[in-house]
């Protein structure tokens, strides 16, 4: 892993000169404004297993990436730092017997070569003995310095034993570096918005190989753990009813669903019901929707049973229920939910969720609503989601399959079917967006 510090007096020279010493492979470790401009702090073949093993026991405070990254930075200007003071210092004695006119035959500076001077081959301690006993004065002096310089090579390079573990690692190193992978691969899988055990769980089905190939592969398993619906509601037909809290977007989805088969199927085949009695006016936007879209839109109350009014419109293809967002606290919470439980008529009823609800309240909500006979869910509001890995773990967890996921409110432009493995690369693509958004945000 090859390390550089680079200084320019804006950002977007530092990046130039970036591009063109270290090429577009180069990972930005930190930036920092300095005195006179910006500080930039690169690494090629950035490998975080081990960074964090030359960090040593530092390592543990890097509960993600950008921190560990960070702490490789400082602990790259630290060195870097050391390094230049003693070259000074070796400058000077340099600069002293130039000046005495003193000359050595054992061990001469003009000897020191530039690549000695950053990676010198020789035991520190084998050269301060060694110049110890055949000088004095400035010779002593310099077998400090050239003691110190090879100090400093054992750091940068992860300590000597480090250095060499390649070559002679035993089983209980291997279990260490790959307990590190995995624990990094956790936190990676954090970030992405999983929680904290079903990450866990991931990371330790990669028992050996790179944190890379273990990344490809966690997002491989999440891609396979999904669950999707196999029938488009469109084609196939039915009756459908959206439960779920308030504001989790059910009647937009529903108005999306309703437009999108009227453009392809006409009206004449749809119908929509509420079962919402329960709000003063809290059925107006589904009425809107049917206006607009000259579709029927029946209400369930007191009068008219939900049984009832799905036996009138028994000749529609596709009826779609619009449900009150109620909690177990609500009055009229269960009486609903029964409702669509005894019903005589075959309901698929699904669950939405909000991509921005936290993972607690997601689990919540399912707990509440899973005596509906829950037969899948709708995603919703992805487009308004930091990550979405919160929304996919608890898709996961729970089992439910993914019907539809939307991501604007464009009617019926933002309503998609679900896939798996495109939801997955949709959340890398999230998360790196974040990751950018952040260091433009440092660099600022």
């Amino acid at each position: 892993m090859k390390v550089k510090r680079f200084f320019a007096q804006s950002m977007a020279e530092a990046l130039k000169q970036v591009s063109h010493e270290m090429g577009p492979d180069a990972v930005i470790l930190s930036n920092r404004r300095v005195d006179g401009g910006v500080e930039i702090v690169t690494a090629l073949d950035y490998d975080e297993n081990m960074a964090r093993q030359r960090l040593g026991e530092s390592a543990a405070e890097a509960t993600n990436g950008s921190r560990l990254a960070e702490m490789q930075a400082d602990q790259h200007r630290r060195l870097e730092d050391e390094l230049n003071r003693s070259r000074s210092r070796i400058q000077e004695v340099r600069e002293k017997r130039a000046a005495s006119g003193a000359r050595y035959s054992q061990m001469g500076l003009q000897d020191l070569s530039q690549d000695e001077l950053e990676f010198p081959e020789q035991s520190a301690a084998a050269q301060s003995v060694a110049s110890g006993q055949q000088q004095g004065g400035y010779g002593s002096e310099l077998a400090t310095m050239r003691a110190e310089i090879s100090s400093l090579r054992e750091l940068i390079s992860g300590q000597a034993a480090g250095a060499n573990s390649a070559a002679t690692v035993t089983a209980a190193t291997a279990t260490n570096a790959n307990s590190a992978v995995q624990q990094r691969l956790a936190e990676r899988l954090q970030e992405f918005g999983l929680g904290a055990e079903l990450a866990t769980s991931l990371s330790r089905q990669h028992r050996n190989g790179r944190l890379e190939e273990g990344w490809k592969k966690s997002l491989k398993m999440l891609a396979t753990g999904l669950r999707t619906a196999r029938e488009n509601w469109l084609e196939s037909g039915g009756v459908y009813a959206l439960v779920g809290p308030t504001g989790s977007g059910k009647t937009t989805t529903i108005g999306k669903l309703a437009a999108r088969y009227v453009l392809e199927h006409g009206p004449d085949s749809l119908a929509l019901v509420t079962t919402d009695r329960y709000r003063v006016a809290a059925h107006e936007q589904l009425f809107v929707f049917g206006r607009i879209l000259n579709v029927p839109v029946r209400v369930v109350d007191e009068s008219h049973s939900l049984d009832d009014i799905l036996d009138e419109l028994s000749d529609r293809h596709l009826v779609l229920i619009d449900t009150a967002g109620l909690t177990s606290a609500d009055r009229g919470y269960q009486e609903q939910l029964a409702e669509l439980v005894r019903s005589d008529h075959n309901i698929h009823t699904h669950l939405v969720v909000s991509a921005t609800s936290q993972p607690r309240i997601m689990k919540s909500v399912w707990h509440c609503y899973k005596m509906a006979n829950l037969a899948g869910c709708i995603v919703t509001k992805i487009d308004e989601a930091l990550t979405l890995g919160e929304s996919l773990g608890f898709v996961m967890e729970t089992g439910l399959p993914v019907a539809w996921f939307t991501d604007g409110q464009k009617i019926p432009e933002d309503l998609h079917r679900a896939e798996a493995v495109p939801l997955v690369r949709m959340g890398v693509e999230r998360l790196r967006g974040m990751h950018h958004a952040q260091v433009v945000a440092e660099g600022a």
